[in-house]
């Protein structure tokens, strides 16, 4: 056998491998990320580890981007856990190119379990900023871009969001329940970006994030 065969053995082994880890999902380790500095963050925020969960995490404010993580569309998996303080708690994962131009799906745990059924409709949001922030999406499209998670966890505790995009739209499933939480049509639709931890107001919790590229 000549030495071409076995380049193209080689070549088609090294490409259908790299095309199968491609499609797996990735294990991100947000703890060891902010140990290598990793992370992308204004030196005002407060980001600190989380290291009393089974895979360690970070806790942080603002928004917290992966720096050596490109997103186009795919799968997110993450735990969460915010506070039961009445608008001041907000998290959730942004997809964008900086801190002005992004789309977010966030979480307002306390109105998780509230008894008023229009907070519980505001529990889930989708905004695409700079254009289409949650006050305009509220008043032009009620509960459109906002709706009750299925089911509804308690307010401080963990929970698990599960977050898919595609090139149209985004679909969010909270505690590994078959029903949809929220399923919207995008309307600022990135290419490609950053990945990013997003919270407003008090700090959030973050774990055990997987990633899965399908492009």
């Amino acid at each position: 056998m000549n030495g071409n065969y076995y380049f193209k053995i080689f070549f088609i082994f090294f490409f259908s491998a790299g095309t199968c880890v491609a499609q797996q999902n990735i294990n991100y380790d947000l703890n060891t990320a902010l140990k290598q500095h990793k992370l992308l963050f204004d030196a005002k925020q407060s980001v600190t580890l989380i290291e009393d969960h089974p895979m360690h995490g970070i806790s942080a404010n603002g928004i917290v981007w992966l720096g050596d993580t490109e997103f186009s569309t795919g799968t997110i998996d993450i735990d969460l856990r915010g506070k039961d303080i009445f608008q001041q708690s907000f998290l959730g994962i942004a997809i964008g190119l900086d801190t002005t131009t992004y789309e977010a799906v966030y979480f307002r745990p306390f109105n998780f379990q509230s008894t008023d059924e229009i907070r519980r409709n505001h529990t889930v949001q989708y905004i695409s900023h700079p254009d289409y922030p949650w006050e305009k999406l509220r008043d032009e499209f009620p509960l459109v871009y906002e709706h009750a998670t299925k089911p509804f966890p308690l307010a401080k505790d963990w929970f698990h969001a599960k977050i898919v995009i595609d090139k149209d739209k985004i679909s969010v499933y909270v505690n590994h329940s078959p029903a949809i939480s929220l399923h919207v049509k995008r309307l600022n639709k990135i290419q490609k970006g950053m990945l990013g931890l997003w919270t407003y107001g008090l700090k959030g919790d973050f774990v055990n994030l997987k990633i899965t590229n399908t492009e």
